[in-house]
């Protein structure tokens, strides 16, 4: 049977070897946690407590300021030593609350749990929101956000995302194979929420021991589970729904428009957390890898670990690494260290070294087009580039820049080695903006 896919993509390699064999491990605790008010799409959270105050593991220590925002909670028990700015992952430096952790790791005894046929899907859509629970494949969207579409725009075919087609990481095909039950409740949870008619999950065909046995469990319930073409970005959004359903979700629009919502599967394991166990999003699966680390792992790791501290755990560096990425290679960031903190967006952790970074000189432009065969978006990247570093700013967005995901694979074939989605990605924010002035 022909693999289903999109239009356009890469095969890159996927490198999965160093640790898609390993299972997941619990990772120790460090002395002290840095929790970033800022780890999700929309405004940052508050700090509501103070320093010295004693925390237990759950509590909520920001609030969140607004609809598209999300609570953040001590990941383990102790006291708050400061709240101050300190290094993100993002590149600055931005508020996070520090926690020294106790020991004890005591939970809040302010959680509770529920069965969820018991609960009406406002109140399911409040617990999701009060957990903190983003989008977990990298966006870090805030899932109540998702889970609230307007009555004019019913969904109807609910799509889970278990591709991980970025190269390197293995957290997500862990989880599916070793909390699987975890991943379906979750799954179960949101169909409810949505009403939707149809539910997909996507794997990619890479991962034949995850989709026997989710085909296997979903044999008695109408959850498909969809064997999906190896290539990248299977897993972005907009193609994941052009190949799990045969739609296209319009210039400009959101899934919604098309009648789909798109979860990962990490994230529907999060729910099943936050309204069962009435548990706050705290920890995730974090993969650790790559030819500079002694021994990749897959780690369930606490937020607000420092990056660190992951790497000691793994057993330490081979050498000094060439380039450090938090995420994938293609859409992950650089990190000029490794004293940031994980965040709930924290997927992977990716150790090159020195001969693995591509470090080819900048040439002209031949007109050969691979970008534009490679764009899963149906872009003209040379284009949209050119425009964006000459500051045509109107121009750019002409040509639909805004409809760039960031995925790289334009920069990838390009034999010219151009910084292409650099350069889409300046004009992007000079379109913004030019919005945010009129």
């Amino acid at each position: 049977m022909k693999l289903k896919t999109f239009k356009g993509g890469i095969h890159p390699p996927d490198n999965k070897q160093w640790s898609e064999h390993k299972a997941i491990e619990d990772c120790p605790l460090p002395d002290e946690l840095i929790v970033p008010l800022s780890q999700h799409i929309g405004a940052p959270a508050v700090a509501c407590v103070e320093v010295g105050q004693q925390v237990a593991k759950g509590q909520e220590i920001g609030a969140a300021k607004g609809f598209v925002s999300v609570p953040v909670h001590a990941p383990t028990s102790g006291e708050v030593v400061a709240i101050e700015s300190r290094p993100h992952p993002g590149g600055a430096s931005l508020p996070a609350v520090v926690i020294r952790a106790d020991g004890e790791d005591r939970w809040s005894g302010d959680l509770q749990g529920a069965d969820p046929s018991s609960l009406s899907v406002e109140e399911i859509v409040e617990k999701v929101r009060s957990a903190g629970v983003v989008g977990m494949g990298g966006a870090a969207f805030p899932a109540h956000v998702k889970m609230s579409p307007p009555p004019e725009k019913p969904i109807r075919t609910l799509v889970f995302n278990g591709v991980e087609c970025e190269p390197y990481l293995t957290a997500d095909h862990r989880m599916m194979l070793e909390e699987t039950e975890r991943v379906l409740q979750g799954v179960a949870i949101l169909q409810y929420v949505y009403g939707a008619e149809r539910v997909v999950i996507g794997v990619e065909a890479n991962k034949p021991d995850a989709i026997a046995l989710l085909q296997k469990e979903c044999a008695d319930n109408p959850v498909e589970v969809m064997p999906l073409e190896v290539k990248y970005p299977q897993g972005a959004e907009k193609q994941l729904i052009s190949a799990a359903t045969g739609r296209e979700v319009p210039s400009g629009g959101l899934p919604m428009d098309v009648g789909v919502a798109v979860h990962n599967v990490s994230s529907a394991a999060a729910v099943t957390d936050a309204v069962m166990l009435g548990r706050p999003l705290i920890e995730r699966i974090c993969t650790v890898t790559g030819p500079a680390i002694r021994e990749p792992k897959n780690l369930r790791i606490r937020i607000g670990m420092p990056l660190s501290h992951l790497v000691g755990v793994c057993g330490g560096l081979t050498e000094e690494p060439g380039k450090i990425i938090l995420g994938g290679p293609m859409m992950g960031f650089t990190q000029a260290g490794l004293d940031a903190p994980t965040t709930r967006g924290t997927s992977g952790l990716l150790l090159l070294r020195d001969e693995d970074v591509a470090k080819s000189p900048e040439g002209p432009c031949i007109r050969c087009a691979r970008c534009v065969d490679a764009c899963p978006m149906n872009l003209l990247p040379t284009t949209i580039a050119a425009y964006s570093r000459r500051d045509l700013v109107a121009e750019a967005e002409e040509y639909c820049a805004m409809d760039c995901i960031e995925c790289g694979s334009c920069s990838y074939v390009c034999p010219a080695c151009l910084p292409l989605v650099q350069s889409i990605r300046y004009g992007k924010a000079a379109v913004l903006a030019k919005k945010r002035n009129s």
